[in-house]
């Protein structure tokens, strides 16, 4: 008997020719497999996780590095780099059992060791993310599949705050090589920055294949992954600053996704075949008065912070630079997170706003300064949003004059002299709402205390979002805790300082083919869970 092999080659001709004749349909088998391509506005500062902040950082993060948990869809942890873990009653020490399959993509196993060395860097590095890592006292590794995390308090989050991608674990060995140091002296002596940025030493599905900053980002599929592999074997980020073009790309076939469409471009895509999702987000934006302002030349007591909240129509301001497409909050923490739901929106009453002015002297009418960062943020066009705020205001004798300026230089502004009135935006770093808590609280020494001018205003500090916090973080269950949550959420309502605005819906646009695109709390968008 005469075996006759058919090379692969001869095999795609020969089922082709039957194709056509038989009008047959190529099996996945002879797919070609093509890279997945994403126009975005990226906004990266860097690929190493413990100096990286953005956004897109959170996807790279998530990505190329793993955490020791993950959270899916429903923001459930789930399993990732530990098979398990376990706490004490007082939330103050986490065991984590590392799975003995997880290895870095040259081979190499994921080790305690690895663990401790990239948690003591995040700390030590003193970045942006230093604030998760901070509260860890010590890390034991008892054997190089235990992990035990000790904190310095009751910490009911702390999981969740494991699944960030600013907590990815890094392969110290080959870091350790390149410069990168976990000591104390990382944040003066750390020597790894530029090899990071062409250079990965993660677990995860993908690596890092090359990066050309503001022009394009690489990943490409890891081969040694342990765990399932990702369907694409590459993944393409294009810098594309504004969401018309990314939605022209995207009709055109020219990418598969485009991450920051607004409502009013959507339209653009109606009567095509691209997928255009609009889904509830975590991100918000709001507006805050800073009664410390030195601009300021009238007391801006709680009753006229009051008046200038609810001289805004939220309603019409969404419809205004939203299409309608987002929700309005009351607290300053996102609708979906512990604390969160349940409040009254304030109510649009100009009448009553403009009484409340007269009753604190202001009836004739008053000028306030009004500083924003120049950005369109989640589809939001901040100086439109300002506009109508400016509209709402002037009803009521308010005079708002409006100065935008990059971020950078607000940043400056605000946490030097104040600003009277002005806006900006929030995105999760975790799920969870002490973050929230020590942003916009009103305690002593968060954010917002300070740009708020409590120097200045003392009557603005309140202790007890922050004494709440404690006591959610200690709480023996989620029930206790998210009642506590609730009660500093309503705090912060009161102190009337965040006024938010907007939680605008994100939109999911991507071509016809691609699956499994999802907004993600932690990950902000999982790749490897795309398919096309």
């Amino acid at each position: 008997m005469i075996t006759r092999v058919l090379r692969p080659k001869a095999a795609l001709i020969s089922f082709a020719l039957m194709a056509a004749v038989f009008g047959l349909t190529a099996p996945s088998a002879f797919a070609e497999e093509k890279a997945l391509v994403i126009a975005r506005d990226m906004d990266v500062n860097a690929l190493d996780p413990a100096r990286s902040w953005c956004d897109t950082c959170q996807i790279y993060n998530t990505s190329v590095y793993e955490q020791l948990v993950t959270l899916d869809k429903d923001n459930k942890l789930q399993p990732l780099l530990a098979a398990s873990w376990s706490s004490n009653p007082e939330q103050t020490e986490f065991t984590f059992k590392l799975d003995p399959a997880a290895k870095f993509s040259d081979g190499s196993p994921v080790e305690a060791k690895d663990v401790k060395w990239s948690f003591e860097r995040v700390k030590n590095m003193k970045g942006s993310a230093a604030f998760i890592a901070d509260p860890i006292t010590s890390i034991d590794t008892p054997d190089a599949a235990t992990v035990i995390v000790k904190l310095a308090s009751s910490n009911s989050e702390f999981l969740n705050q494991a699944a960030a991608g600013f907590l990815g674990v890094i392969n110290s060995d080959v870091a350790i090589a390149n410069g990168a140091l976990a000591d104390e002296t990382a944040a003066e002596k750390d020597a790894s920055e530029t090899w990071f940025l062409s250079n990965s030493a993660g677990s995860g599905p993908f690596v890092l294949e090359a990066y050309e900053p503001n022009t394009e980002l690489r990943l490409k599929r890891n081969e040694a992954y342990w765990r399932a592999k990702p369907a694409v074997p590459e993944v393409i980020f294009r810098q594309v600053k504004d969401a018309v073009s990314q939605a022209q790309m995207l009709q055109s076939g020219e990418v598969d996704i485009a991450m920051q469409i607004d409502p009013e471009t959507a339209k653009s895509l109606t009567g095509t075949d691209a997928v255009v999702e609009s889904v509830p987000s975590y991100n918000f934006v709001y507006m805050a008065l800073s009664p410390g302002a030195k601009s300021l030349t009238f007391k801006m007591t709680p009753e006229v912070r009051e008046a200038i909240s609810i001289a805004i129509d939220r309603t019409s301001l969404i419809d205004f630079t939203l299409g309608g497409a987002g929700r309005p909050l009351a607290a300053p923490i996102p609708l979906g997170f512990p604390g969160g739901d349940g409040h009254a929106i304030p109510e649009y009453n100009p009448e009553k706003a403009k009484e409340m002015l007269a009753a604190a002297g202001l009836g004739d009418g008053v000028t306030i300064q009004s500083i924003y960062p120049d950005l369109n943020v989640y589809g939001v066009d901040f100086s439109l949003m300002m506009q109508k705020i400016q509209q709402d205001l002037s009803k009521v004798g308010i005079t708002l004059e409006l100065t935008p300026m990059p971020l950078a230089n607000w940043r400056e502004q605000a946490n030097g002299d104040h600003i009277a009135l002005t806006a900006v935006f929030f995105a999760p770093d975790f799920f969870g709402t002490s973050q929230y808590v020590d942003v916009f609280g009103m305690q002593e020494g968060s954010v917002w205390a300070k740009r708020a001018g409590g120097d200045n205003d003392p009557s603005i500090i309140n202790p007890r979002p922050g004494e709440l916090k404690t006591a959610a973080l200690a709480a023996p269950t989620a029930e206790e805790a998210d009642k506590l949550w609730n009660e500093a959420a309503q705090e912060m309502i009161n102190n009337k300082i965040i006024i938010p605005m907007v939680s605008p819906d994100l939109i999911l646009a991507h071509g016809p083919n691609i699956k499994g695109v999802r907004y993600s709390a932690c990950c902000n968008l999982p790749l490897a869970e795309i398919t096309n």
